[in-house]
């Protein structure tokens, strides 16, 4: 990619960060733009978190070529410390860039060195990689990008060169100002989240992020298969990621006398409790911007069964919002895997039966189907998020 091309990439990017507001959908864009960007072919992101690096994303160009269409390559999350020992960790610590040509041939007198335990588990060759600190203006550092194997037009792999270094640290500076932004709209959403929490202990950080996280999943599965169009999958999986961290936050309204009941609700206080998702979705009735149409839907209809029954409008099955579809079936997911006061986690398997016992009752089939397909991908994101 020439100069000139670079620059009109930097313009179309930085405008296009400003409109994704959701973190976890920046970071994925973030790692994909940078690459595209200097022509790598693998990459990973950190976010720093108090005194660690956590591991946010990665993309591989070679190991997807490798993987049936449709499949997603799946990471274990894992954290590392901010020290001179490891590339993330020094470029964190010290706020420099790293260009290494070969990590292969990182000299003995350098703090760090390159641990190639991943390349041996995936069969892979990290040659060059570009290490690069994001931080916004002056401030601490928030994350690290990692680029991975620039390639030339042949495809053989090469040292990043002084140009890569000069677009990405302007690219670093551009995804950081984004990061904040996104930072700050997860903040907001996690207050509103911990309210809820404070009144219901069922509804916390952890499981709005897992149900959050899985929706976006089984939404991009079903939609790629229904050959919906890449820049509106992309819009709606960032409006998704934010929108059903809040299905049930109507239970803000809710009296601590039905949330908090040890026992099984009476019918009139499960009547009482339905109402949470028409309260939820008053919230967003003065509806300014797209998120605040799929926030109400979400909280309207993630009740709503396939069959016509659930609660609390008993639409037609085709008139249910396919975020609601969605949510509900990763909702269920969660709910029944993991571990209450009032219960102990199911097992996997008797989840997943549950679950493919109520296609076509209480759940949309196609999105059970594409709930299914995505599986191993939800198993890898529920460690991204566990309960504390």
């Amino acid at each position: 990619m020439n100069e000139n091309k670079k620059l009109k990439e930097m313009i179309r990017i930085s405008s296009e960060f400003s409109t994704i507001k959701d973190i976890d959908i920046l970071l994925e864009r973030i790692l994909s733009e940078a690459r595209n960007m200097v022509n790598a072919d693998a990459g990973t992101i950190y976010t720093k978190e108090d005194a660690l690096l956590h591991f946010s994303h990665a993309q591989n160009n070679t190991l997807q070529e490798r993987l049936p269409k449709g499949e997603k390559l799946l990471y274990k999350s894992f954290s590392i410390m901010i020290d001179e020992y490891s590339i993330a960790g020094y470029v964190a610590s010290t706020g420099e860039i790293l260009n290494i040509p070969d990590v292969s041939k990182i000299s003995e007198d350098c703090p760090y060195s390159f641990d190639p335990e991943f390349d041996k588990k995936a069969d892979y060759k990290t040659v060059s990689m570009l290490a690069v600190p994001l931080r916004f203006e002056t401030e601490d550092i928030i994350g690290v990008l990692q680029i991975i194997n620039a390639k030339d037009e042949s495809g053989r792999v090469i040292p990043f060169s002084e140009d890569d270094v000069l677009f990405i640290r302007h690219f670093a500076s551009t995804a950081s100002i984004a990061m904040k932004n996104a930072r700050m709209t997860r903040t907001l959403l996690l207050r509103m989240i911990h309210m809820a929490e404070l009144r219901d202990p069922k509804e916390t950080g952890a499981h709005v992020n897992r149900v959050a996280a899985y929706s976006v999943e089984i939404y991009e599965r079903w939609a790629v298969e229904k050959g919906i169009d890449r820049g509106e999958i992309d819009t709606n999986r960032d409006l998704l990621r934010m929108a059903a961290m809040l299905h049930d936050v109507g239970k803000v309204a809710i009296s601590d006398t039905i949330l908090k009941k040890p026992a099984k609700l009476t019918k009139d206080e499960f009547e009482v409790m339905k109402t949470h998702t028409t309260l939820g979705a008053e919230l967003f009735f003065d509806k300014e911007s797209r998120f605040d149409e799929v926030a109400s839907n979400i909280a309207l209809s993630h009740h709503e069964n396939w069959n016509g029954t659930g609660y609390p409008l008993h639409p037609q099955k085709e008139d249910i919002s396919i975020f609601g579809r969605i949510v509900s079936v990763a909702d269920v997911y969660d709910a029944l895997s993991s571990k209450r006061v009032y219960k102990d986690a199911w097992k996997e398997e008797d989840v997943l039966a549950e679950i493919r016992k109520m296609s076509g009752i209480k759940f949309d089939p196609e999105v059970v189907d594409a709930f299914f397909r995505s599986l191993d991908v939800i198993r890898a994101l529920s460690e991204k998020y566990p309960d504390k």
